[in-house]
């Protein structure tokens, strides 16, 4: 059993600036790459035209390339020779070339380079800057690697590693799901079928009694000649197959096939979850957060506050600036209130200018001093526009009366705000 190995941060090759180097003697190619790449996030580029020119930026300082897109055939290295150079300083190469033949294929993948491309038209370029994206994408992403033959489960690792994934390593079942509880955040299990201890197909039947394909994917693996393995390891609870022996090329399609629909479930249930301008939950999911919080407080676990908090003239920032100045002080406040909350308590966008806090109290908290100390802080921000620093402020109605619904709770606190606003606003008020 190994701990994950993070090429991203153990090996020379990779840096946190994200830099990608571009060789191809083509002006105008270079150029059209730099800008599609321009919009890939984290990722910067340094170009060059020629071998001579690239191998000078790698003895300058190799560790600022996180990745390279190559040419294949350059005026001073016209058979490859420049995939070499880059392999030499462990650097990952997708070649992106105007022809390669069968020969010249082959030869690619024998030297493991993560991808190639041929220069058809613009589409080829974008699938080079997801490529590249993906690649980035991969530093934080673990996959788990169960075989019982050593050299095997490295040879998948150093696949695995030449897209940046992070790799932990088991030798058998029971090896994979020790390993499985230490790191939840795992996304992919490439398992074989035929271990000691615990095989594949019990180690997949154990793994589906919790975690679900659409969360944790699995790729299984076997020999071929075993035609009915592939329809029992789906039914098992598999995401996909691999037959062995498998040409690289093929281990990477599947991969990055499973890895980018985890991401992707992923993804659609952030956006299920969070307001899309603020980043907090929305309010849907506040609600349901905050429902458990109330349950529990009614049967004596904790004692909860409720505040409600509303942007002081808001639709002012609105008329006199415009709504980009409404939504950045919206992102500001937002940003304050998750930076000032406990973990253990929720905040989220309930509609508008307003925004729900359900604060877990600790034996000592006062909860009129918390909410308190959320409207002093935001009555000392401001942000800028049109040339002014425009100031903020909320009013804030609040109650700790469990009594009835969640609901009527809210509504408490809601005409607390109200009471607040009729004060004077900038103030807290307590129901």
């Amino acid at each position: 059993m190994t701990q994950p190995f993070d090429n991203n941060k153990n090996n020379a090759e990779t840096t946190a600036t994200g830099t990608v180097l571009i060789v191809e003697d083509s002006r105008a190619m270079r150029s059209l790459l730099s800008a599609y790449l321009d919009d890939v996030h984290h990722l910067n580029t340094v170009e060059t035209g020629s071998f001579a020119e690239a191998e000078r930026e790698l003895k300058q300082d190799a560790t600022r390339f996180f990745t390279a897109v190559l040419d294949l055939h350059l005026p001073d290295a016209p058979h490859g020779e420049v995939v070499d150079l880059l392999r030499r300083y462990h650097i990952p190469v997708i070649v992106l070339t105007g022809s390669l033949d069968m020969k010249q294929r082959e030869m690619m993948l024998s030297k493991q380079v993560v991808d190639y491309f041929i220069k058809h038209n613009r589409n080829e370029i974008e699938q080079v800057a997801q490529t590249l994206n993906r690649l980035w994408h991969n530093r934080q992403v673990k996959v788990l690697v169960v075989d019982d033959s050593p050299s095997f489960r490295s040879y998948l690792q150093s696949l695995l590693n030449s897209y940046r994934y992070q790799t932990l390593a088991a030798c058998n079942g029971r090896e994979a799901l020790e390993l499985l509880a230490q790191y939840p955040d795992i996304s992919l299990i490439i398992t074989d079928v035929n271990m000691p201890e615990m095989n594949g197909l019990e180690l997949i039947e154990t793994i589906r009694q919790e975690h679900r394909r659409e969360d944790l994917a699995i790729i299984g693996m076997s020999d071929a000649s075993r035609p009915g393995l592939p329809a029992l390891l789906l039914k098992t609870g598999a995401n996909d197959f691999i037959a062995k022996p498998f040409q690289a090329e093929e281990f990477f399609c599947r991969v990055s096939q499973n890895t980018n629909m985890i991401d992707y479930v992923r993804q659609l249930r952030e956006a299920a979850t969070r307001d899309f301008l603020t980043g907090i939950s929305n309010r849907r999911h506040a609600l349901e957060l905050a429902e458990s919080l109330h349950a529990n407080a009614l049967r004596g676990h904790f004692k909860i506050a409720l505040g409600m908090i509303d942007v002081d003239h808001f639709k002012r920032v609105n008329d006199n600036f415009g709504h980009l100045a409404g939504d950045e002080a919206l992102k500001i406040i937002a940003a304050m209130l998750q930076k000032t909350l406990r973990a253990s308590d929720i905040v989220g966008r309930y509609g508008g200018e307003e925004f729900i806090c359900v604060v877990v109290l600790k034996r000592n908290d006062d909860a009129k001093l918390v909410f308190e100390r959320i409207r002093a802080t935001i009555a000392g921000l401001h942000f800028q526009t049109a040339g002014m620093a425009v100031p903020l402020a909320v009013s804030v109605g609040f109650t700790t009366e469990l009594e009835g619904s969640l609901l009527q709770m809210i509504a408490r606190a809601d005409s607390a705000v109200y009471q607040a606003k009729d004060a004077g606003r900038n103030r807290v008020i307590r129901h």
